[in-house]
């Protein structure tokens, strides 16, 4: 990575920004203004207008979604942005004035909408509440005449005419009064009560101790008519919010604009950001940045061809972002990688080795060469048909040479759709076959051998091991820390091999044992003697020496873990041959061909999603816990170019 500045006259501010966003080649870098006669300037209004009108699209998306959705696939998520031709991007910005315009009807329309609903909430409250009055033939909001108190309200219990006289009476003997129950039910009473106007505070007074209360939001129309009102506005409401929806369906065609536009104003935005960031003076403004080193020419010849201007380079410093270079075999598992971190400054770039492993080891614990094939023709497709963008295109081939690893470890242990072609010859012929017998090579069989495999999987482990400790001695070596090289690591490395040669001499040959076991001896004696020399004083260096020796329990625990490659190729397998078995449950006939179609079907679409999902997260596991904690440090910061950060559109490149 190289640091880049660029100075250039103020005059040919617009058009080298352009075209530095357009071929994504800098990272633009924000420094603080020291320099003499250069200042900053401040382009946050113009951003917020344009932030607000991403903002405004993005909402008008959302409401033109929620009344007429986009009809799209299952795999359109797949589908790369559309393409177009730099000259479009005027006529886009010649458009956005009457996209906004649209957007501003939209969330207008969306607001009437949102407003009526809110209103039919108060009036269905306020229909349940007339409900309970509808016979009342006078107004809610009635308290009397010139002669007549009239109390109108409810009371927390059930009650009768009488039993209403009744109460109020032995409340106050005195209270002269005639009442009418217009409603009961649940627990409460609405009624009417008639009483001298002389008495009313002495009603009052009764009432409330009863528990009275009048009715929320009383109304000067019989409850009969004003619900007769209500019911009028609702059906207006009901009417103006489906004219409100019919008129923002009619925006429908009109959808693609709006995605253009957020996107011309996302990318203007994103430049005026770069602005805010750079130095000014009156005729010239200065560019810092990062270019990686294979583009800095292709930079150079960018500027230069636009305007005239200085590019002058030099080394970057520890703080520079990390832009990855591999070849297309290890590229798509940079995603896999910056999931964890980027390197840092002292790591090598362990895409290559991080690649090749999560092909291998993905493969093995999926291990179905039916379900590999199936891998790599879904993906192809999908990369020929929806011309995805690169992340996306990247992912697919990581699945697609995933099922290519599948496929061929499907062949080394006999297994295509578990042991369907197997069952198949059985069932439809009544002979007697196995899956090896359908091979011209010998397989190995999980079930029957699975201590071969295990002892497999754990050799496998051992030499992802060993990669990640060289790895790590490449690493020492350049940061020109020899010791801890040959001494913490070149030993442990040695030690295990020569456990891995004790192991095998058991199994073989005696002399091997022999020399592994001196091996192991050597490395523990050298263990001990290195180990402590950051200690002081010679216990100190003893003890540490010694206490080193216990990491040894680590690597044993660290070999066990990938006993799942065994576990999860066996999981496959054995899930497989049980739906095989099940399809086959109901014999050759008609019924039986049916039921034998669907099960096989639904049940290796299940045995699919559960075992590539568990591959792949325990292949992950194994790349980040076993793998990167021997040598990789990340920490680093990814490159992020200045670039059309689009999302729904891409300028073609020139041809």
């Amino acid at each position: 990575m190289k640091t880049v500045r660029i100075i250039a006259l103020r005059e040919d501010r617009k058009r080298l920004l352009e075209h530095l966003q357009d071929s994504g080649l800098v990272q633009v870098r924000k420094t603080e203004s020291g320099k003499k006669g250069f200042k900053k300037i401040d382009k946050s209004s113009q951003m917020q207008v344009f932030e607000r009108n991403v903002q405004l699209t993005e909402h008008a998306l959302k409401i033109l979604d929620n009344i007429v959705p986009e009809k799209s696939g299952m795999l359109d998520s797949f589908r790369g942005r559309r393409e177009v031709d730099p000259d479009e991007i005027g006529v886009i910005a010649s458009k956005s004035g009457e996209v906004i315009s649209a957007c501003n009807k939209l969330v207008e329309l969306d607001k009437l909408i949102t407003d009526n609903s809110a209103e039919q909430v108060k009036i269905r409250s306020k229909l349940d509440m007339l409900d309970s009055w509808k016979n009342l033939d006078i107004p809610l909001n009635t308290t009397g005449t010139k002669s007549t108190a009239v109390f109108i309200g409810s009371l927390p219990e059930e009650y009768s005419e009488q039993q209403i006289k009744e109460r109020l009476a032995g409340e106050n003997p005195a209270l002269e009064c005639e009442a009418e129950v217009i409603h009961t039910g649940h627990g409460l009473t609405n009624f009417v009560l008639f009483v001298p106007i002389s008495q009313k505070v002495m009603a009052e007074d009764c009432l409330r101790s009863l528990g009275y209360s009048r009715p929320m939001s009383p109304t000067s129309k019989v409850p009969k008519v004003k619900t007769e009102q209500l019911k009028a506005k609702s059906e207006k409401l009901k009417q103006e919010s489906e004219q409100a929806e019919k008129e923002i369906a009619s925006f429908a065609p009109m959808r693609e604009d709006i995605k253009t536009t957020q996107d011309y104003f996302r990318i203007r935005s994103d430049k005026y950001n770069v602005i805010n960031g750079l130095d000014h003076s009156k005729h010239v403004f200065v560019l810092d940045g990062y270019v990686p080193e294979s583009n800095c020419e292709k930079l150079e010849a960018l500027c230069t061809r636009v305007c005239d201007c200085v590019v002058e380079f030099d080394d970057a410093g520890d703080d520079a972002p990390v832009k990855l270079k591999n070849n297309r075999f290890a590229e798509p598992a940079e995603g896999i990688l910056n999931m964890y971190s980027p390197p840092g400054k002292n790591d090598i770039d362990p895409t290559p080795i991080l690649a090749f492993f999560f092909y291998f080891f993905f493969g093995m614990m999926f291990s179905d060469a039916g379900y590999g094939i199936l891998m790599v023709i879904a993906t192809g497709l999908m990369i020929k048909i929806f011309k995805p963008d690169k992340k996306m295109r990247n992912n697919l081939k990581l699945f697609q040479y995933c099922g290519i690893s599948t496929t061929l470890w499907g062949f080394v242990f006999g297994s295509f759709f578990g042991d369907a072609p197997a069952v198949l010859y059985n069932t439809f012929t009544g002979n007697e076959m196995t899956m090896a017998d359908f091979f011209l090579w010998p397989t190995l069989d999980p079930q029957k051998d699975a201590l071969v495999l295990m002892i497999v999987s754990i050799a496998f482990g051992l030499i992802h091991i060993l990669v990640g400790m060289g790895c790590k001695f490449i690493v020492c070596i350049r940061q020109k820390d020899y010791a801890g090289a040959f001494f913490d690591t070149g030993l442990w490395m040695l030690m295990l091999i020569g456990f891995a040669v004790l192991a095998a001499g058991m199994a073989f040959s005696p002399t091997l044992v022999t020399v592994g076991a001196v091996i192991a001896i050597a490395c523990a004696v050298g263990l001990v003697l290195t180990q402590g020399r950051g200690k002081k004083g010679i216990v100190g260096k003893a003890v540490g020496g010694l206490a080193s020796l216990y990491d040894i329990t680590g690597y044993v625990s660290d070999l066990l873990s990938y006993s799942r490659l065994l576990a999860l190729g066996l999981t496959t397998g054995v899930m497989a041959q049980v739906f095989n078995m099940l399809s086959t449950m109901m014999g050759t006939n008609v019924l039986g061909i049916v039921f034998m179609i669907l099960i096989f079907v639904i049940g290796h679409v299940i045995n699919i999603g559960l075992n590539a999902l568990g591959s792949y997260v325990h292949t992950m596991r194994l790349q980040y816990v076993e793998l990167f904690s021997k040598f990789y440090e990340g920490g680093g910061k990814e490159f992020e170019p200045f670039s059309l950060n689009s999302k729904y559109i891409k300028i073609q490149e020139d041809k």
